[in-house]
């Protein structure tokens, strides 16, 4: 399955016009917003986003990627979405995707809709998290997409009867930029970034669990990546802006139990990025597991031949979510 085009913008933009706090059906007689299939989509905020330009930007999914490796960048989220996968039987987990992109676009298929069916199909309710990308005008750029995942797991927990998931049994999973959304929500998940907007946000924010795939992990120039960086603070941030987006700096003994892989050859995102963050978990004394592949690149997802040993990351992430809440 792939997804379509057509449907997935239709349903941005109309969130984008009319946002409702509610989840909403997928439009009758369309083929779902992405593969496997999302039967909903909710809408992050029940107005304007916090720090939204006058001009928004416009939504704009691309196909991309190599045969035989298709993905569908989206850009201009002038509406952060989830898009909601039901697994036919649930298993009482909810696990939201942040896919990346570099803070310039996200990956809705590698990142997003494929990881949702491998795990939907395991029993795990999946929402795939279409957050703010930084340098599309919010004025609070920096703020912007930890913003969306605070309002976005709150909701989740806000809604778990409708989908039959445990509140206490929620955990993210985020992939390079997406990561950084992941690892952020995971230590800063306490921060007021927001004014609350409803009774959702009473709701706690801190994930049961954490997956950080090839993830940016800190914002200090030399250790990250640089695209990131520049998207997410803009030219020239000062030190203390720099050191609170290095969600590596702020680990601590209530941070929620992390798993972690990458690649070593990873030419985007320094494979140190993640080696740090194990490093940082193992002296907090918070519950760590990490696995460094020899080969698999950057941005692999769910792309690796089955004769690789990168391939067996969701395996590995599922048995260990069963030992952390899932």
């Amino acid at each position: 399955m792939t997804i379509d085009r057509r449907a997935l913008l239709g349903t941005l933009a109309a969130t984008a016009a009319a946002p409702m706090p509610t989840p909403t059906p997928a439009l009758p007689g369309k083929p779902a917003p992405v593969a496997s299939p999302a039967t909903e989509s909710i809408p992050i905020w029940p107005g304007p986003a916090p720090g939204s330009p006058v001009a928004l930007p416009q939504p704009k999914l691309q196909k991309a990627g190599a045969p035989g490796h298709n993905d569908y960048h989206l850009r201009g989220v002038a509406a952060p979405t989830m898009f909601v996968y039901r697994p036919e039987k649930p298993n009482g987990v909810g696990l939201i995707v942040m896919p990346g992109g570099g803070y310039v676009y996200l990956s809705m298929e590698n990142e997003g809709s494929n990881v949702a069916r491998f795990y939907t199909k395991r029993g795990y309710t999946v929402f795939v998290l279409s957050y703010r990308l930084p340098g599309e005008g919010w004025t609070n750029r920096a703020d912007a997409p930890l913003q969306d995942a605070l309002r976005a797991i709150r909701i989740v927990r806000a809604q778990a009867a409708t989908y039959k998931i445990d509140p206490a049994r929620v955990g993210v999973l985020g992939f390079s930029a997406g990561g950084h959304v992941a690892a952020s929500l995971a230590t800063d998940y306490a921060t007021p970034l927001y004014e609350p907007v409803d009774a959702a946000d009473k709701q706690p924010a801190k994930p049961a669990f954490v997956g950080l795939l090839y993830a940016v992990t800190t914002m200090h120039p030399f250790e990250t990546h640089s695209v990131s960086r520049a998207n997410l603070l803009g030219p020239n941030p000062d030190a203390a802006l720099v050191a609170r987006r290095s969600p590596l700096l702020h680990i601590g003994k209530d941070t929620p139990p992390c798993f972690v892989a990458a690649a070593l050859d990873d030419g985007t995102v320094p494979p140190q990025c993640s080696i740090d963050w194990l490093t940082a978990c193992r002296a907090a004394g918070v519950p760590v597991e990490a696995h460094l592949f020899e080969r698999g690149g950057h941005g692999f997802g769910m792309h690796l031949p089955d004769t690789t040993p990168g391939s067996l990351w969701p395996e590995l992430f599922l048995r260990w979510i069963s030992r952390h809440g899932g």
